[in-house]
């Protein structure tokens, strides 16, 4: 295989679903003004996102090796691509929240695909750690790209204004590219396959057993936590800058760029510090950085006044702060998922992400709700400052997860776990 095109290819599509996944934020902001959406009903957004996302990976993840990883890729490339067009041709709310199910339905396929591409290409889990956070720094490289393209499209000055839709012919245009340059390469795929013999029925049984196993279950509650935090935080970014912070529509969510920027670089850079550190102290130390950024960001956005001439120059100093909370997180995902995946043998990796997924998918719609839940009915500063629940319960975690590690008590060969050679 060509590692490198294969590579790129991988790094392209998450750009791609960086782009329309964590556009939410973005969206929700817009629909409130267009379509006259309380906050409330503009958060089950994340839910026709996210709940698709769980129950495909649910459905498909045990036996999507012998559909293929590549055919899966393209299904879900080819299902965005119409989605988006449908959004300037028939605009609605109806077709947003259309939108947001097939990017979830076709997600699902695209993220058990490209995790599990990536079990095939790494040498050793020093190799898979690298690729995992270059992957998910890409990732976080769209993101801060949408904020700024979303931005291009939007007109402060006019609330009503539906011209932040003719983004969807970009994002169409981009599907479609990516949809060639998968179509046109390569891919090696046999040492996914599973064993011989066994049925589709068995497949699903032994992604259910995985489950079961102490090391996964801590797994996958972790995840679920941690990506709860980040999806509340940026999904209703962009909306608490135009409410608490009395920021522009289209600052408001160009602001947000800097949490994104932040993730990026700090998965982007995790890569070189996770090949030097033990992984469980540098995560400890990030989830304590997350806890205090929140403590010393959000006194400062109590008592803000409008001020129609607002600018980069003379925006509250929390604009700035808060989303360097970002730089916090951007390790934990990456970091606990390469030391999960890399203990597995390859044909494994597909079932493993299909829990991945699901539960990831359920934290980040319960992030949105509860934030959105709190944020209209009490405030955005309380919203903000409850994620302090859920960074304390990952921190113990943490613990937990590492404990499991380092006792073997899974069921999988501790020696596998240590050197990240699959049995």
């Amino acid at each position: 295989m060509n590692k490198q095109r294969i590579l790129f290819a991988l790094f392209l599509i998450y750009f791609v679903f960086a782009i329309l996944l964590n556009s939410v934020g973005t969206v929700i902001l817009q629909v409130i003004g267009n379509y006259g959406v309380s906050k409330s009903g503009a958060s089950v957004l994340e839910g026709f996102k996210d709940l698709p996302i769980a129950v495909v990976s649910f459905l498909v993840a045990s036996f999507l090796p012998r559909i293929g990883y590549k055919k899966a890729m393209l299904a879900g490339l080819a299902l965005v691509t119409f989605a988006c067009m449908a959004m300037p041709l028939l605009p609605s709310f109806a077709t947003t929240k259309l939108l947001f199910l097939c990017v979830g339905v076709a997600f699902a396929l695209v993220k058990v695909s490209v995790y599990s591409t990536l079990g095939l290409l790494a040498a050793d889990r020093k190799q898979h750690a690298g690729m995992m956070n270059t992957l998910e720094g890409f990732f976080m490289v769209g993101v801060l790209s949408a904020y700024w393209v979303f931005g291009h499209f939007i007109d402060s000055a006019d609330p009503k204004s539906q011209s932040w839709l003719q983004v969807y012919w970009v994002l169409a245009a981009l599907c479609a590219v990516t949809f060639a340059l998968v179509l046109t390469t390569e891919f090696d795929e046999s040492t996914a396959a599973p064993p011989s013999g066994r049925g589709l029925a068995q497949d699903f049984a032994a992604m259910l057993r995985l489950f079961f196993k102490p090391l996964v279950c801590v797994f996958v509650i972790t995840a679920f936590l941690y990506v709860l935090i980040e999806q509340s935080v940026g999904t209703w970014l962009p909306t608490f800058n135009n409410e608490i912070l009395k920021l522009p529509a289209a600052m408001s969510v160009q602001v947000t760029s800097i949490f994104a920027a932040c993730l990026a670089v700090g998965r982007l850079s995790a890569g070189v510090l996770m090949r030097k550190l033990n992984w469980y102290p540098v995560m400890n130390a990030c989830v304590l950085g997350m806890g205090a950024m929140v403590l010393l960001a959000l006194p400062l956005t109590h008592d803000i006044a409008l001020d129609p001439d607002v600018g980069w120059s003379t925006a509250p100093v929390a604009a700035f702060l808060f989303p360097l909370i970002g730089l916090f997180m951007a390790p934990i995902y990456p970091g606990i998922n390469s030391v999960m995946l890399s203990s597995l043998p390859k044909n494994q990796h597909s079932a493993m992400t299909g829990l991945l997924v699901i539960f990831s998918a359920l934290g980040g719609t319960t992030g949105s709700l509860i934030t959105g839940y709190v944020f209209g009915n009490f405030s955005g500063h309380f919203a903000f400052y409850l994620t302090l629940v859920p960074i304390s319960i990952v921190l113990i975690m943490l613990y937990f997860f590492k404990r499991e590690v380092d006792s073997g008590s899974s069921g999988i060969d501790s020696s596998a776990i240590i050197s990240g050679q699959p049995r």
